[in-house]
C-alpha cells in the first residue's frame, strides 16, 4: 500500500538538532506523519523519509514567474465578469479594472490574477471571444498604466491563454489542471510559462452537486500528482508549475476543512502551492457571514494557517488587510522580511 509523506512544519527559531528545512525556507520540520489510504497513520523522524521524497520536500523552489519562493506571494484577484460571486461586474471596464490593478500592486499585491469566465459553482461556460474581450482590454489597459507585475489568466480554454500571453500574461492559471482543453498543456510548453495546476471534481456547473471522496486529501494529491506528471510529459518544466488544492472546487466545507488541515502534504509534490480560499462560502458559513465582501478577517485567518504549513502563494481580494497581517506575522516568527 501506498505511503504518503505529510511534513509537520515548525516556525519556532530554536530548531532541533534532527531539523530540515521544508522547500528552502525559514520553517522547518523534525517529523512526518505517514498516511495510508487503510487510516493507519504514524509519526516518523524526517530522516527515516526517502531520499527522493525527503528531497522533494525539502529542496528551494524554483523561482516562479521571476518571484523567489522563499517568502510567501499574495496574487491579487481581478474578475472581469458580471457574475463572479464576491466582485463580479464592478470592473467590466478595463480602464476601471486598470485602476484596481495598480492600486492592488501598490497595496502589495506581487502577482495579478485575472479572469474573464466566473468559476463559482453554476456558472455557465462562456464563449472563446466573450472571455478573451473580457481580458485583453484589462491586460493591455495594465501594462500602458505600468504594471511590471507577473499577470495570470485564470482560464481553462488555450485560445483564452494564447490571446491573454500576446498582450502581456506571464502565467497560465488553470482551474482544470489542463483536463478541460487537451491543447493548453502543449500552448504552456511552447510558451515555457509558469503555469498553476487546481484540483477541481467535476465542472463548475456541478461541482457542488454531492461531492463525494475516498479520502480527500489523498484524492486530491493523487489527482495533482497525475497532473503534474501530465504537463511534464507535454513538455511543460517542472520547475514550472505550481499546485492548487482547489478549496471550495467540488468540495463540501468538511472536505475543505481536512484539506486545509493537511495542506502541508503537498509539499511532497515538490511544487510551489498556491492557496485560493478568500472569501469563499466555507468561511462565511463558519464565521456566519453571508456577505462574501466582509469575509476579509477569515479569509485572513485560513491563509496564515496556509503560511504556517508554508504555503507560498495566497490568491486574494483584500490585498491591503493580507499584506499587514503576512507582514505581522513573518515579523512575530523572525521571519526574513525580505
Amino acid at each position: 500500500m501506498r505511503v504518503y509523506y505529510r511534513p509537520i512544519v515548525q516556525s519556532d527559531l530554536s530548531r532541533t538538532s534532527e531539523a530540515v528545512s521544508l522547500a528552502g525556507t525559514a520553517l522547518w520540520f523534525d517529523r512526518v506523519e505517514t498516511i495510508e489510504r487503510s487510516g493507519k497513520r504514524r509519526l516518523i523522524a524526517a530522516s527515516d523519509v526517502p531520499s527522493d521524497i525527503l528531497g522533494r520536500l525539502t529542496s528551494s523552489r524554483a523561482d516562479f514567474a521571476g518571484l523567489s519562493m522563499a517568502q510567501p506571494k499574495l496574487m491579487g484577484i481581478l474578475n472581469a465578469t458580471p457574475d463572479s460571486f464576491s466582485d463580479g461586474g464592478k470592473f467590466f471596464d478595463p480602464d476601471h479594472a486598470a485602476v484596481h490593478i495598480t492600486a492592488m500592486a501598490r497595496a502589495g499585491a506581487e502577482i495579478i490574477d485575472i479572469g474573464g469566465e466566473s468559476t463559482r459553482p453554476g456558472a455557465q461556460t462562456v464563449a472563446i471571444p466573450d472571455e478573451i474581450a473580457r481580458i485583453a482590454p484589462v491586460i493591455i489597459a495594465s501594462r500602458s498604466a505600468g504594471l511590471k507585475a507577473p499577470i495570470s489568466v485564470d482560464t481553462r480554454k488555450s485560445d483564452v491563454a494564447r490571446a491573454a500571453l500576446d498582450v502581456g500574461a506571464t502565467i497560465i492559471n488553470d482551474v482544470s489542471a489542463f483536463t478541460f482543453d487537451p491543447n493548453m498543456a502543449g500552448l504552456a510548453a511552447e510558451r515555457n510559462v509558469p503555469i498553476v495546476l487546481m484540483h477541481a471534481q467535476g465542472d463548475p456547473q456541478t461541482m457542488q452537486n454531492a461531492p463525494q471522496y475516498e479520502d480527500v486529501l489523498l484524492d486530491v494529491y493523487d489527482e495533482l500528482e497525475a497532473r503534474v506528471d501530465h504537463a511534464v510529459a507535454a513538455g511543460v518544466k517542472r520547475e514550472n508549475i505550481a499546485i492548487d488544492p482547489g478549496i471550495g472546487f467540488g468540495k463540501t466545507q468538511s472536505h475543505n476543512l481536512q484539506l486545509i488541515r493537511g495542506l502541508s502534504l503537498f509539499h511532497s509534490l515538490g511544487c510551489p502551492i498556491l492557496l485560493g480560499v478568500s472569501r469563499k462560502k466555507f468561511i462565511g458559513s463558519i464565521s456566519d457571514q453571508p456577505d462574501a465582501s466582509l469575509r476579509g478577517p477569515g479569509s485572513v485567518a485560513v491563509g496564515l494557517e496556509g503560511l504556517r504549513q508554508g504555503v507560498q502563494m495566497l490568491r486574494i481580494h483584500d490585498i491591503e488587510m493580507h499584506h499587514q497581517a503576512v507582514a505581522l506575522w513573518k515579523a512575530t516568527l523572525g521571519l526574513d522580511a525580505k
